[in-house]
């Protein structure tokens, strides 16, 4: 017997356990092309009755064509994929196996006659995340079925200072400070030049204007020290924007850092406060190692649970280095994070598995369903590592309770429920009081820092400079690099690519929001 694990259709996930002994086939492939085409709309598993079969000889069935594969060739490839399958009903979960599937499959698609229809396709993408293994001619049918996105070589360039002007007037026009509505566009602007999407403008209508809009965060609020040391200090945001109450909390790090060694700032009552990589070089700019770590609305599940307790929080690190760019990790504790996922609907593409899993234990792809059922807690996603502790899950779950304890045990913060940022019983928006914490280390009172410098950009150049895989990319890649590549490339290009979607929250933003019409007629992209 075999098991075929999980098929898609359309965004529903079907579970398909299917025990077929391969010697009581029996039924023609008619009925079963019909039983298949009649279950897109079940959510339970399936058994399949089988029957003796008349004639023991029949080669293994195809799910997806009456006519068998034309050449011996072809037929020997399928048959050693279904082999492979019922010989190992676990395979999805043994990387020996999952790669030895791939490959095979990967032949499979390119041999004569292969109908990209099959269901070994559908069980390559559904079970073993193979994303686009398809025949050439299905691929081709796939890139143009009218359901692509724009190309992003077909998008608009905007200037970055043309984008932060906006960005900044946007701010103005909710009644936040000139000052402040720079340090908020700033921090923007800053997550789009680095390539981090997910975090820049387009968090701009939807994180933070529709939230002022319901009256769950509030534009200017002063920023209040609850107590305060030589090297520490606990703020308090008020519920303002955490887009200029972070950037004020790491400078206060960087000052208590310069004079004393060491600052650390823990702030509560914050509110979504942008890129966490945005504070960490905030430190390196200014000599110092930064740390800096946010909880955030519950979204992470613990190993071995389904339901979301922890916030992706992020746990970020800045590290002054001779290279023309800091080493900085800027990454959630989850395998992905809700802001990447708004990306993936806004670009129409699937989300990869393994990075959601919902309240039945089933893992999501569906980024429209999964992005629904977030909201409503019936989805939570995996920490990094993945759900259970197969691929070491546990320490992603670690890493996310270490932030969570250290953004709400200092400031007695709430967690959970508490900032998830909707009533459930009205279905209401309602605040999410945020906690933060910010930590610089100058790194002057310890030794020069050019040497110190000179050391780490040693360290980072010989891990670049390694063996690399035969079967990567043929480069290293160390912790800011890839943003710095990001940026090089968009300030040589003159800007940023602004996706329809972005291009519609902006015309919103312009068309309801006070005297921004008369000082943006015509974006760029309506000429």
């Amino acid at each position: 017997a075999f098991i075929f694990g999980m098929i898609y259709n359309s965004s529903t996930i079907i579970s398909l356990a299917l025990f077929v002994p391969l010697s009581f086939i029996s039924s023609t492939e008619v009925a079963v092309n019909a039983f298949i085409s009649s279950f897109s709309s079940r959510r339970n598993p399936i058994i399949i009755p089988c029957h003796p079969n008349p004639n023991p000889t029949l080669r293994p069935f195809s799910l997806t064509s009456l006519a068998m594969t034309s050449t011996a060739t072809t037929a020997e490839l399928r048959t050693q994929l279904l082999d492979l399958l019922a010989e190992n009903p676990g395979a999805h979960q043994t990387p020996e196996i999952r790669s030895a599937f791939a490959s095979k499959l990967e032949e499979y698609s390119k041999a004569d006659g292969v109908d990209g229809s099959d269901v070994l396709f559908s069980i390559g993408s559904a079970v073993f995340g193979l994303e686009n293994v398809l025949p050439p001619a299905a691929k081709k049918a796939k890139i143009t079925n009218g359901n692509a996105p724009t190309k992003k070589d077909e998008l608009p360039i905007l200037d970055f200072d043309y984008m932060k002007q906006f960005m900044k007037e946007v701010f103005l026009t909710y009644g936040v400070t000139p000052e402040r509505a720079e340090i908020c566009s700033d921090v923007l602007i800053e997550a789009d030049k680095r390539g981090i999407d997910s975090h820049g403008l387009g968090r701009l209508k939807p994180i933070y204007c529709d939230r002022m809009d319901d009256g769950i965060l509030f534009a200017d609020r002063p920023i209040d020290v609850v107590s305060e040391s030589d090297t520490t200090a606990l703020i308090d945001g008020n519920l303002g924007l955490g887009l200029y109450i972070g950037p004020h909390c790491m400078q206060l790090a960087i000052d208590k850092a310069k004079k004393h060694g060491v600052g650390f700032v823990a702030c509560r009552n914050s509110t979504h406060y942008g890129i966490a990589g945005y504070y960490a070089t905030m430190a390196t700019s200014q000599g110092c190692v930064g740390l800096t770590g946010t909880n955030a609305r519950p979204s992470i599940a613990p190993t071995f649970g389904v339901e979301p307790m922890m916030g992706t929080n992020p746990l970020t690190w800045g590290i002054p280095t001779s290279d023309d760019f800091p080493f900085v990790i800027d990454c959630a504790t989850s395998v992905n994070q809700r802001g990447k996922i708004e990306k993936y609907a806004r670009e129409g593409v699937d989300t990869p598995r393994g990075a959601v899993i919902d309240d039945q234990g089933v893992e999501r792809t569906d980024t429209e369903g999964i992005l629904r059922d977030m909201v409503l807690g019936k989805c939570a996603l995996t920490p990094l590592g993945g759900a259970g502790d197969k691929m070491g899950g546990y320490k992603g779950y670690g890493w996310a309770a270490t932030v969570e304890l250290l953004s709400t045990a200092f400031q007695s913060g709430p967690w959970g429920e508490d900032i998830c940022g909707l009533d459930r019983a009205t279905g209401k928006p309602k605040p999410m009081p945020l906690g933060h914490f910010f930590l610089a280390i100058d790194v002057e009172k310890l030794c020069p820092l050019d040497t110190f410098q000179k050391n780490a950009g040693e360290f980072l150049q010989a891990l670049r400079d390694s063996r690399k895989a035969p079967t990567g990319p043929g480069r290293i890649w160390t912790a800011g690099e890839p943003e710095n590549d990001a940026r090089v490339e968009r300030m040589g290009q003159g800007g940023m690519k602004v996706p329809v979607p972005l291009q519609k929250n902006m015309l919103a933003l312009r068309d309801t929001r006070p005297g921004l019409k008369e000082k943006y007629e015509k974006f760029p992209f309506e000429e």
